[in-house]
């Protein structure tokens, strides 16, 4: 009986430090997804001139998971269902931090508003630092992430240890 709970133990310890390295992955994630979104808004809005609400449901479904219903609620906005503000836009998003909701609310209120060509470069430049954002999350989830999971284990061992 024991060992069972020794076993039970470690596996709690190394569960909380997997939750806490996931954090980082699904910041990494979404800025991919979004930086994704944001390179086929800016050619299919140069080429196709689609309407945005069609591509913003046109999108490709296994990157719409990473953006964690930040798309969503945008299609919400543009179908008058409901308004673009950070509680509306981020309530899945718990990941993000406040400056970086902030860059991502920005840029969902310039899409549609400006022609052609103004709308291209300010995706672009969107682009450019949605792509800083991501590097910095790269370097936290190297940091931070392995170092949670690793902390986790070794807090099981910890416990497994005292208890033994």
């Amino acid at each position: 009986m024991k060992y069972v709970l020794i076993v039970v133990v470690f596996c709690i310890c190394t569960y909380v430090g997997y939750l806490f390295s996931v954090k980082y992955t699904k910041r990494k994630k979404f800025f991919s997804a979004l930086i994704s979104f944001a390179d086929k808004l800016s050619l299919e809005i140069n080429f196709s001139r689609e309407r945005l609400k069609v591509l913003v449901e046109n999108f490709d479904e296994k990157q719409r998971k990473d953006l964690l219903g930040v798309d969503v609620a945008f299609l919400d906005f543009l179908e008058k269902k409901s308004e673009l503000s950070s509680e509306v836009m981020f309530k899945k998003a718990e990941v993000l931090k406040t400056d970086e909701k902030d860059a991502i609310l920005l840029f969902f209120k310039t899409l549609g508003r400006s022609d052609v060509e103004n709308q291209t470069k300010e995706i672009n430049t969107f682009v450019s630092k949605f792509s800083q954002m991501k590097a910095t999350c790269e370097e936290e989830q190297k940091k931070y992430g392995s170092l949670s999971l690793k902390l986790g284990v070794v807090a099981g061992l910890f416990c497994a240890v005292i208890m033994f």
